[in-house]
């Protein structure tokens, strides 16, 4: 991939409206990438995200396909190479929102549930972009927790579909590197932004909680969506094409 220029680049991320994916498409559209991303339900901050990543230099078309529907999947990804030519760069970073539950209250719905947008969504993802990632030696890159690390209490129906989201990125660097393709993970820690201002905004993390984890974060804060973009477009560059099957966490080291 280090002889195609960044203009030419095509990224397809999932979750592109959340904190981290936002920032994961505007870092890439200062290069200049063409990115096709999917939303959830807020298709005014998809449009709103689109031509912000026009203005930057970058190209964007977006859409709200369950992906972990196969044809829905594979529509998606079609619509992006058909319109682009190309895809080099995949990016995970959509997920529900995880209410703060201890596991003997989850109930097979909430937890099947997880699975499936998390989990499933992650592999059908997989199982389309493949053929194209090989084509270009491309890169793959899922946003997954650092509770794997550090597990926090009632943290499980979203650390749990990410451990099997971890186990796919390692079974991809594994068997896709013959082709070229490099597959990573990024943890974020307890962020400021994104999924946690919902965290707060619910009591799932109330203010006696959120001090307590800032206490222990050596670098004595909670971090931001951005910060966490920022290793993943790392991980997508250049910089990082002999890096592949590893997992960074981005926590102000809470996980030590």
């Amino acid at each position: 991939m280090s002889d195609i220029a960044a203009n030419q680049r095509v990224a397809l991320v999932t979750g592109g409206t959340g904190g981290v994916g936002r920032g994961v498409c505007l870092r890439l559209a200062q290069q200049g990438y063409r990115i096709g991303f999917t939303y959830n339900s807020n298709k005014d901050g998809a449009a709103e995200l689109a031509e912000k990543i026009e203005e930057l230099g970058g190209e964007a078309l977006f859409g709200n396909p369950d992906m972990s529907v196969p044809a829905e999947a594979d529509t998606f990804v079609e619509r992006v190479v058909g319109t682009y030519g190309r895809l080099d760069t995949v990016v995970n970073a959509a997920g529900p929102y995880a209410h703060q539950r201890f596991v003997s209250t989850f109930t097979s719905d909430q937890f099947s549930r997880h699975v499936r947008y998390e989990l499933m969504a992650f592999f059908e993802l997989v199982r389309s972009v493949l053929p194209h990632l090989r084509e270009s030696s491309g890169s793959l890159t899922a946003v997954s927790s650092m509770a794997l690390r550090r597990y926090p209490a009632r943290d499980a129906l979203s650390s749990v579909p990410k451990g099997g989201i971890e186990a796919l990125i390692h079974a991809v660097a594994v068997e896709e590197g013959r082709f070229g393709v490099r597959a990573n993970a990024v943890g974020p820690g307890v962020l400021d932004d994104g999924m946690g201002v919902q965290l707060a905004a619910t009591g799932d993390v109330p203010p006696k909680m959120r001090d307590a984890v800032i206490n222990q974060v050596p670098l004595g804060r909670l971090g931001l969506g951005d910060e966490v973009a920022a290793m993943v477009c790392f991980l997508v560059s250049d910089d990082a094409r002999y890096v592949t099957g590893q997992k960074i966490d981005v926590d102000g080291g809470y996980g030590l």
